[in-house]
């Protein structure tokens, strides 16, 4: 079965350049959304595998959205993004329901198998 992912970040250069990157590589781009509300309803309607979740959205942040779409069954697994270092956010992603954080600018399909894979 081929990953199902929605990708949540409000620039819409990036969401085109990831839905491609991410389609290449197999995965299933299932939703897109500018916003963290519109990413709680595409997962709620889409039931994505994975969200890749920007950390800084205009409503609420990714964090927020993760804990919110963790409640949803079946859940999908989260991942943080951001063009802004990790270390910024290290410890909230660690205390988050996120699966683990990937600075936007090494987001490939490997980094998030590699992340998928280590968290079980």
């Amino acid at each position: 079965m081929r990953c199902r992912v929605l990708i949540v970040d409000d620039n819409s250069a990036f969401r085109a350049a990831a839905r491609q990157l991410l389609e290449r590589s197999g995965f299933v781009v299932v939703a897109e959304a500018e916003s963290g509300n519109k990413g709680i309803q595409e997962a709620k309607f889409h039931s994505p595998d994975l969200a890749l979740v920007d950390v800084q959205l205009p409503d609420c942040d990714g964090f927020e959205v993760a804990e919110r779409v963790s409640g949803l069954t079946p859940a999908p697994r989260v991942i943080l993004i951001s063009s802004l270092d990790g270390s910024d956010f290290g410890a909230l992603v660690a205390a988050s329901s996120a699966l683990g954080f990937i600075p936007k600018g090494d987001l490939s399909a490997g980094t998030i198998e590699d992340l998928l894979v280590s968290t079980g």
